[in-house]
């Protein structure tokens, strides 16, 4: 059996997740990858990553440190079961500038880890509309904007409302995307397969 090794220490999620992942695409069916991480929560998100794309899972507590051992039993193109079931574009609204609710410099650190995530995803969305002070992140000084081009670059459609740009006085700092309006946006939601909504 193979055996390889991914040093997640000192990284906060999602990024054990998403080494994990990209590590077990490079590997053999039946090769082993063992993942270095600093706590339970990493182990946690690790460990229900690789249960829900088919491989063997345990972990131990191993020298001040975790160890999730992943087993690889299927091809793991992870995302594949998510793209099979899909019926129409993904599109996501993002109507604010932080992600949930409660105190806004955590909102603002969720936001970046969300649309940084969806950099690394198999099957990334196909449209992305921003409203309100969600266009705060497609203009100049959001924390986001290179995870955005970086989707943009893929293939990802980015809109910011026009009326919002005007109402935060951002018209002129546009970074990313395009400019849109109410019933483009409304036309969008209306075709797409999927609509989320953060």
């Amino acid at each position: 059996m193979k055996e390889f090794t991914c040093d997640c220490l000192g990284q906060a999620c999602p990024l054990p997740v998403i080494e994990s992942k990209k590590k077990l695409a490079e590997m053999e069916n039946g090769s082993l990858l063992h993942v270095l991480v600093d706590g339970d929560e990493q182990v946690q998100n690790v460990s229900r990553m690789a249960k829900n794309n088919g491989h063997d899972v345990s972990s131990e507590k191993q020298d001040g440190h975790y160890v999730v051992h992943i087993v690889k039993k299927t091809a793991c193109a992870c995302g594949e079961t998510a793209a099979s079931a899909r019926n129409g574009k993904t599109v996501i609204v993002f109507s604010k500038d932080v992600l949930g609710q409660g105190d806004p410099k955590l909102g603002a650190t969720l936001m970046k880890s969300y649309i940084f995530s969806l950099t690394q995803l198999d099957e990334i969305p196909d449209t992305l509309i921003f409203f309100n002070s969600g266009v705060h992140l497609t203009t100049s000084g959001s924390p986001a904007l290179d995870d955005l081009k970086k989707l943009a670059d893929a293939g990802v459609q980015i809109f910011s409302c026009g009326t919002c740009l005007n109402f935060y006085g951002l018209q002129d700092k546009l970074e990313v995307g395009e400019v849109t309006n109410m019933y483009s946006i409304i036309e969008m939601q209306m075709q797409a397969g999927t609509v989320m909504n953060n």
